[in-house]
């Protein structure tokens, strides 16, 4: 009966299950599939769709929801193709008809429960079902790397690619590049050593992995305190636990490292320690590292990198270069060249204390005193804690602006004593984190990338937003809230032109798309994560849904 019931639901949809490198590469120009994270390699976050706009937003509702049985939280991206959602999460993967919102096939995601005690946040998954020929790749808590066949939700192979006892979990989406499926990894307040690897989708062989910390004698082990602390390297940290954004045209995939190990730089001799948080580019085929660009030498202030780097085209100087943007956590928004690395402009978005400025000539922070009284054993209030809370942004080519959700944290911090366990937290500090007294929590925000100008921001004085960014062409902003709203805001002003209230908190990205010709809008919603959790405690109830809405005819 159940096999009766999938191919009712997928007439008229089920031909083609062995999706194409083709297709992904041209995600976008089909609106009636989503095939990759981001709503293209790019990771723009654009979409040119404009049955729903402004003069008509307000004839949007909900024409289904789902739920996904689960209440550790929802932080990734639905996979749309030929009619079917794929929806992942730790504890689940699904198969659901994009028109009635009904379940074709669910899996239980096999994973050891002790790796929970390691997962802090719980088991989560960031990015998208990542879909392949016919396969749907996704990480498992416990670290394994696992191939579902897409038309029945069967399991065709799966890789351990760490032991979640030293610390490693599986919380990132893989991506699919030039034929290789690339895999990062979690773990970045443990006693990790970060790397990415490459695997052959069809079989799960790992072809290759690129370390993050160098070891003793490789390029950038001169960075780490080798002979004064010979075993620094091995649990140094860069996990690569976000997404990563690929060009096909220079085969480049760029992904972001994590922090240092232990924040604490005392217990680094304060050295500069290669390759975290740095963006690096990497040749999907070999792992072999073309360029890196380290935006914090000797991060003590668990700023990472990990960010997503969005690719676009922009005018500089009157040459239209290509370019990476990093609205990274450390309160900078960075303009890569992205053939190359070197820094184009870095501005503040939000209030940044622990630097003055960005020299873009050697590409170092110019830091103030901060860092220097907290080596002292003072306890010091850094701004930002994060720019934004590990949320993708948006850019609109025909506006020229990036838009995104910005977080008002300081965080109060202290270094402390570290006695290493292996597996266990390897932070090497106190701290807490609240919103100033009277201040927003954040800002939506919209800002000129070059010049670090913002053309408008609109505060948000409850909680500020976990949920990703989405533009199109209607001329509107979908993201969503911590108290639950699905919200659409005015691209020219940033107003809140609609909104409707799930049931829990919205904390992944919105895509858009079209079905038989009808534009539709799904979002996850889901309460979950360390600092969501944190921020909103139980005044939000977990459980997760898909809500997907389209306009009410008129």
């Amino acid at each position: 009966m159940k096999k009766i019931i999938a191919v009712l639901l997928c007439s008229g949809c089920a031909f083609g299950w062995a999706q194409t490198a083709e297709e992904l590469l041209n995600d976008g120009k089909n609106t009636e599939n989503v095939t990759t994270f981001g709503m293209g390699y790019d990771l723009k976050m654009h979409s040119p769709l404009k049955q729903i706009n402004k003069s008509n937003i307000r004839r949007l509702v909900p024409v289904w929801s789902f739920s996904l049985a689960n209440d550790m939280g929802e932080h990734s991206q639905p996979t749309i193709y030929n009619g079917v959602m794929y929806v992942v999460n730790g504890n689940w993967t699904f198969a659901i008809d994009v028109a009635t919102g009904r379940q074709i096939w669910r899996t239980p995601v096999q994973y050891e429960r002790g790796a929970l005690r390691v997962a802090t946040s719980g088991a989560l998954m960031r990015g998208p079902a990542t879909i392949y020929e016919g396969k749907l790749f996704r990480q498992t808590v416990d670290a394994h790397v696992l191939a579902l066949d897409m038309k029945t939700g069967k399991e065709i192979w799966k890789q351990k690619y760490a032991d979640w006892k030293e610390g490693y979990k599986g919380v990132i989406a893989p991506l699919i590049a030039n034929g290789v499926l690339i895999s990062g990894m979690g773990g970045g307040d443990s006693t990790t050593r970060g790397f990415v690897d490459g695997y052959d989708p069809q079989t799960g062989k790992q072809l290759w992995r690129r370390y993050t910390i160098p070891a003793p004698g490789e390029p950038g082990s001169e960075t780490w305190p080798n002979q004064a602390k010979p075993d620094a390297w091995k649990y140094g940290g860069g996990a690569t636990w976000q997404y990563a954004s690929y060009d096909p045209q220079l085969d480049l995939v760029y992904i972001g490292t994590g922090n240092a190990e232990p924040y604490n730089p005392t217990l680094r001799d304060g050295a500069d320690c290669l390759y975290t948080a740095s963006t690096l580019a990497l040749r999907p085929k070999t792992g072999e590292m073309v360029w890196y660009y380290q935006s914090v030498p000797n991060d003590s202030f668990d700023f990472d990198a990990t960010a997503e780097s969005l690719l676009a085209e922009l005018r500089v100087d009157g040459q239209v270069r290509k370019v990476l943007i990093n609205a990274h956590k450390n309160g900078f928004l960075y303009v890569l060249d992205r053939t190359n690395g070197k820094p184009i402009a870095a501005n503040p978005y939000v209030k940044v204390n622990w630097a003055t400025h960005i020299d873009l000539k050697t590409g170092r922070p110019v830091l103030t005193d901060l860092l220097e009284r907290a080596m002292k054993g003072e306890t010091v209030n850094v701004f930002p804690s994060r720019g934004t809370n590990a949320t993708l942004i948006a850019f609109n080519p025909k506006t020229g602006l990036v838009y995104l959700n910005s977080w008002n944290f300081p965080r109060l911090m202290k270094y402390v004593d570290f006695k290493f366990a292996l597996g266990a937290g390897s932070t090497g500090i106190e701290s807490t984190m609240t919103t100033p007294k009277g201040e927003p929590a954040g800002y939506h925000m919209a800002i000129e990338p070059l010049t670090g100008k913002v053309a408008w921001q609109v505060p948000m004085m409850e909680f500020a937003s976990s949920a990703g960014m989405l533009a199109t062409d209607g001329g509107l902003l979908f993201t969503g809230l911590l108290t639950g709203e699905v919200i659409a805001l005015d691209q020219d002003s940033g107003k809140t032109l609609w909104q409707f209230k799930t049931g829990s908190s919205v904390n992944a990205p919105p895509i858009t798309y079209t079905h038989k010709g009808r534009q539709y809008v799904t979002v996850l919603s889901g309460r979950g994560g360390s600092i969501a959790n944190r921020v909103v405690t139980d005044s939000v109830p977990t459980g997760g849904s898909v809500w997907t809405f389209a306009l009410m005819p008129e």
